[in-house]
């Protein structure tokens, strides 16, 4: 495996590597699993379970149905969901569905049960802005806000803090950085956007923000991107400048986990795989060349062999319903 080869390094570099890596996260995940199943493994070999783990954490499937305490313990995995997200669920945005903070928190469930209404209202608050919350938002606005909100969690929780003590005129340096990713999140109170030319000083606001990034010990935005961002503005709202960073591609793709907006829609793997299935289930319903309703009536019935679904049950379900009268009009803003 790729990971047994920084093993040769010095001491020293072993453990930055290891570190950087999580590869102790991921070894105490395969072994509590190995434990919880053993009497599974035993059939097919340890030996095996490893390779399949690691390949699936290699791949990115290794967060599917997996508690959220797992899905954001480490920078790969919260990449992993998202792009997980992306592929399940971009027909929605194909669609052109608009769906409310709730419904998109019940897709978020089907891939991971436990995942916090709160990170999904944080992220649909960056779309809305002062709107209400069940109004309804495109698949790709939701999507990127929810990138950065989920991916940045930490980074934004300290932010807001920054922000606050800007406005208030305090000494932001005093800002303590989140030192735990237990999954437990604060609640965060919104700072005051409504007027537009409030705002802190945008340079003044980057130097907090830069010294932010250089003794946080979890991921930040590349601060050049941010510095670009920040300098074409004498003034910046907190919410526009999370907006700012949903919107901004370069983010985007020093994050890695989605496509650009432009090709939010393609995932040719992802469709290769689909007209297969398709064809398999067109094969299946062919039954042999033409014969008459006589032969057809006394054909037997075949029934189809049912699979137990992986996913645990849900307290939420999305309406398959029409979920408004006024559904048929575009009512998201901001999609343009």
């Amino acid at each position: 495996m790729h990971f047994y080869l920084h093993l040769r390094n010095s001491p020293s570099e072993t453990a930055l590597t290891i570190s950087q890596r999580h590869v102790l996260t991921y070894m105490e995940d395969a072994v509590s699993q190995l434990l919880e199943n053993r009497e599974d493994i035993s059939q097919y070999g340890i030996a095996r379970f490893f390779t399949e783990y690691f390949n699936s954490v290699r791949q990115g499937t290794h967060i599917l149905f997996r508690e959220f305490s797992f899905v954001q313990a480490t920078p790969h995995n919260r990449a992993s969901f998202l792009r997980t997200f992306w592929r399940c669920f971009r027909t929605v945005g194909k669609n052109g569905d608009l769906l409310t903070a709730q419904e998109y928190h019940c897709l978020l469930q089907l891939l991971c049960p436990d995942f916090p209404m709160e990170l999904t209202q944080k992220a649909a608050r960056i779309v809305l802005m002062d709107d209400a919350m069940d109004c309804l938002m495109s698949f790709s606005d939701f999507l990127f806000a929810f990138q950065i909100q989920f991916y940045y969690s930490e980074f934004l929780e300290s932010v807001a803090a920054i922000y606050q003590d800007l406005l208030a005129g305090k000494n932001p340096n005093t800002v303590i950085v989140p030192t735990s990713s237990s999954g437990q999140h604060r609640q965060r109170q919104p700072p005051n956007d409504c007027n537009p030319l409030e705002g802190v000083e945008a340079s003044l606001f980057y130097q907090c923000l830069e010294s932010l990034c250089d003794r946080s010990k979890y991921s930040c935005p590349p601060s050049a991107l941010v510095k670009e961002m920040l300098s074409s503005v004498q003034r910046m709202t907190f919410y526009g400048f999370l907006m700012a960073l949903a919107k901004d591609q370069g983010i985007n793709r020093a994050l890695g986990a989605l496509p650009d907006k432009g090709d939010l829609f393609l995932d040719p793997a992802m469709d290769q795989e689909l007209e297969k299935l398709v064809a398999q289930v067109s094969g299946l319903s062919v039954s042999g060349p033409a014969s008459s309703s006589a032969d057809t009536a006394n054909m037997p019935v075949r029934n189809s062999p049912r699979i137990n679904s992986p996913w645990k049950p849900l307290h939420h379900r999305r309406k398959m319903d029409a979920e408004s009268e006024g559904s048929n009009e575009e009512t998201d803003s901001s999609e343009n």
